[in-house]
């Protein structure tokens, strides 16, 4: 292959070969004379004649795993490390490249490098923002692949995706969700003792705080802990009642809502994915309203977003692109599965089932953003989507 340096690696269980490649990328697709990087790709091959099975990452890929896709229709798989993140940056981080246009051509350049070893079927997936990442590439080049499989991918169409504030009113019991606001208050009226045990606790991780003081990180944390308690799934019995002490409410905060998210160092991990959904993508706020009065880091005036651009750069969030793939979705988006987590938050601004394509939906009652996988489906619904899956792909020109 062209513009590929590659080496073999452990082969997994049920394959024939697997390699670590680096290929050779323009920063700009538009004008490849701007220079290149290299993008990491695992490749596990199984048999020329399996399906491929394009592994469309969120972040970064430091090995190489194998999905469940992959193995339920016995597929050779190709795992694709995004752009910027892990091994695959460039010597010179400049942001403005960072785009989605950019990014699903790199899939696209890697779809056609393989299209030389395989010629049959592809098929794309990816979890979170990888299902994002799925949902543009189609968008995008509709003829790579031809079934895409997005896991609980959010398609926001705004920086601030109120959705999210919907979702989390409703979600739930009443008294579950009058439990987890009763929890966020009393962090912030003992604000002072939570501070300095989370002093404490900060000297134990060895994070830092420059990016946001470390009373705006816990601020920022206790209004993150209802998008994270249902997000990952915390079970409403385990929040802790009036009578208990600080100490193991604090650790039941620790636990949902760790402030290390908002340290310096998840800042640098990040900071791709926050220049995405700054820019183009769009993400999710924070619904002060009933809280206002007990803030003291954050502004009052006005719903903390949580985007953290990299280097404090301005946000320039545009949501020409996110509307015209949702309007695409509703207009063409065929030969999708979708899989969501009815629990889970991100499932607010999920793609939502439409009668009139051919695709299909499964929400999964009692699920979470990790929970939602097909290994956890009903044995009937297992075999419902293998199915469609197997139509669609005999079905192709």
């Amino acid at each position: 292959m062209p513009d590929v340096i590659f080496k073999k690696i452990d082969t997994p269980e049920g394959f024939e070969s697997a390699f670590e490649l680096m290929v050779k990328q323009p920063l700009d697709h538009n004008n490849p004379s701007l220079g290149n990087f290299y993008q990491r790709v695992f490749y596990s091959y199984r048999n020329i004649e399996a399906p491929a099975v394009i592994i469309t990452e969120g972040y970064e890929r430091p090995s190489n795993r194998i999905y469940e896709l992959t193995n339920l229709v016995k597929g050779n798989q190709i795992q694709v490390e995004h752009r910027y993140f892990g091994k695959s940056v460039p010597d010179s981080l400049d942001y403005k490249y960072l785009t989605l246009e950019n990014a699903t051509a790199d899939l696209h350049k890697i779809n056609q490098l393989f299209r030389s070893i395989h010629d049959n079927d592809f098929i794309s997936t990816g979890i979170s923002k990888g299902g994002q990442t799925t949902i543009f590439y189609r968008y995008f080049y509709p003829n790579d692949v031809d079934v895409s499989v997005p896991y609980v991918a959010p398609l926001n169409t705004s920086l601030e995706d109120k959705r999210i504030y919907s979702f989390l009113e409703s979600v739930g019991t009443d008294d579950c969700r009058k439990k987890i606001k009763t929890l966020q208050k009393r962090l912030l009226k003992d604000r002072d003792q939570n501070i300095e045990k989370l002093k404490w606790y900060m000297k134990g991780t060895g994070n830092h705080f420059t990016y946001l003081t470390m009373e705006q990180a816990f601020e920022y944390a206790v209004l993150e802990y209802s998008f994270s308690f249902w997000q990952w799934g915390s079970n409403c019995d385990d929040i802790p009642n009036a009578d208990v002490s600080s100490d193991e409410i604090f650790e039941h905060f620790l636990a949902v809502s760790d402030p290390s998210f908002f340290a310096d160092e998840s800042m640098k991990q990040y900071a791709s994915h926050y220049y995405q959904a700054g820019t183009q993508m769009g993400y999710y706020g924070y619904d002060i309203s009933e809280f206002k009065d007990l803030l003291k880091a954050l502004p009052r005036d006005k719903n903390p977003n949580a985007v953290f651009m990299p280097n404090k750069l301005p946000i320039t969030f545009n949501d020409t692109l996110t509307k015209k793939v949702s309007d695409w979705i509703t207009e063409k988006g065929d030969e999708f599965i979708y899989i969501y987590g009815a629990n889970d938050t991100w499932s607010a601004t999920g793609v939502k089932p439409n009668n009139q394509r051919n695709s299909k939906w499964y929400y999964m009652e009692g699920k979470d953003h990790g929970q939602a996988r097909i290994k956890n489906l009903s044995e009937e619904n297992r075999k419902e989507l293998l199915m469609y899956i197997d139509t669609w792909l005999k079905a192709k020109p």
